[in-house]
């Protein structure tokens, strides 16, 4: 017999939840974000992937343990992260769903959110442009904000450098922190309504927070890291290049933008990092890369784009305009394929 309206209001049918779940998350990521002040599970997943480390290249460590032993151990820790990230995402929500339908539903949107960072992302960006914007600007002040979110030197930045860092930041985290967490939260929900979003965005977030923690082609992480970065890489390589084409045609100039990644971003060593910036600084027209100082060594990076203009406040909140579009342009699709699934499946036994 057919469920009421009321029945299926109290107790939603499983393949609709992520038509609810989704917007719920985005909603909750552009009104609150991730206060400062707040617990983040991303905070105990890097604790766990530091114990993790200093087990395994600590002071008592064996100084002759081979390569191989430490790219077993690398896949290990891969392991352990991306599965209990997974695992306890699900539980999450279980836990929740288990008390009552519209709990859980509640519980997975939090679990998204938290792993969406376009608020995050936005709130970074001001708070370094703020003392540069101020009626009376703080260049130092600047400096200081921005050593917060990035890991090159910024003692020594002089204001077109700071502005230059802002942008290449927001470039991108903007495929990192926001676009393609949600490439897969859309697939983790398309191949299972109830949690899946949250299970398949958190074992993606995982694999970034490694590659942040200790995906680096320098000792000691050269050998335990490698299967961290290696992964991280391809579960970026589909979102990030998605990211670029809706960049591309956000800015109403695809084929310039496609161009000049082309010609630009394969000159980045990263085989995504490179692309999303390159698409950030053609479609704004800004040139991004160039020198950066880590830990007082030179690291040069490859120039992306043409130099049409100057890194600014204006292009900074174009950029994070870019993001916002590129986001809500992703999500509307994501659920209209949702839908069309829902409504094909209408009758199922599983639905």
């Amino acid at each position: 017999m057919p469920l009421s309206f009321m029945d299926q209001l109290a107790s939603p049918p499983n393949r609709w939840i992520p038509l609810i779940v989704l917007p719920l998350a985005a909603v909750l990521d552009w009104r609150i974000g991730d206060p400062w002040t707040w617990p983040h599970p991303v905070q105990g997943i890097g604790a766990a992937i530091n114990f993790y480390v200093r087990l395994c290249l600590g002071p008592g460590r064996d100084r002759r343990r081979s390569p191989a032993v430490e790219l077993a151990l690398g896949v290990g820790l891969l392991i352990l992260a991306l599965g209990l990230s997974g695992a306890i995402a699900g539980l999450w929500v279980w836990l929740w769903r288990s008390l009552h339908p519209w709990l859980g539903i509640v519980a997975e949107a939090i679990a998204i959110a938290a792993g969406f960072a376009g608020r995050s992302l936005r709130d970074a960006a001001m708070d370094v442009l703020a003392p540069l914007t101020a009626p009376e600007k703080d260049v130092a002040m600047a400096r200081s904000h921005l050593s917060r979110y990035v890991g090159r030197d910024t003692a020594h930045l002089d204001e077109t450098e700071i502005l230059r860092a802002i942008a290449e930041t927001v470039a991108e985290n903007s495929v990192d922190g926001v676009l393609a967490p949600l490439f897969w939260t859309l697939i983790g929900a398309a191949i299972w309504p109830v949690g899946g979003g949250a299970i398949a965005l958190w074992i993606y977030k995982a694999a970034s927070t490694l590659d942040s923690t200790v995906g680096y082609r320098r000792a000691p992480y050269l050998y335990l890291g490698r299967a961290s970065a290696r992964t991280e890489d391809v579960l970026t390589w589909v979102p990030c290049r998605l990211s670029v084409a809706a960049i591309a045609l956000l800015s109403g100039q695809p084929r310039e933008v496609i161009t000049l990644c082309r010609r630009d971003a394969i000159a980045d060593p990263s085989p995504n990092s490179g692309w999303s910036e390159c698409a950030y600084a053609a479609a704004l027209g800004i040139q991004l890369g160039g020198d950066n100082y880590y830990g007082g060594q030179l690291i040069p990076k490859p120039r992306l784009g043409e130099a049409t203009r100057s890194p600014s406040a204006a292009v900074i909140l174009e950029a994070l305009a870019l993001t916002r579009s590129a986001f809500l342009s992703g999500l509307g699709l994501g659920l209209l394929g949702l839908a069309g699934r829902c409504a094909i499946a209408v009758g199922t036994p599983w639905g």
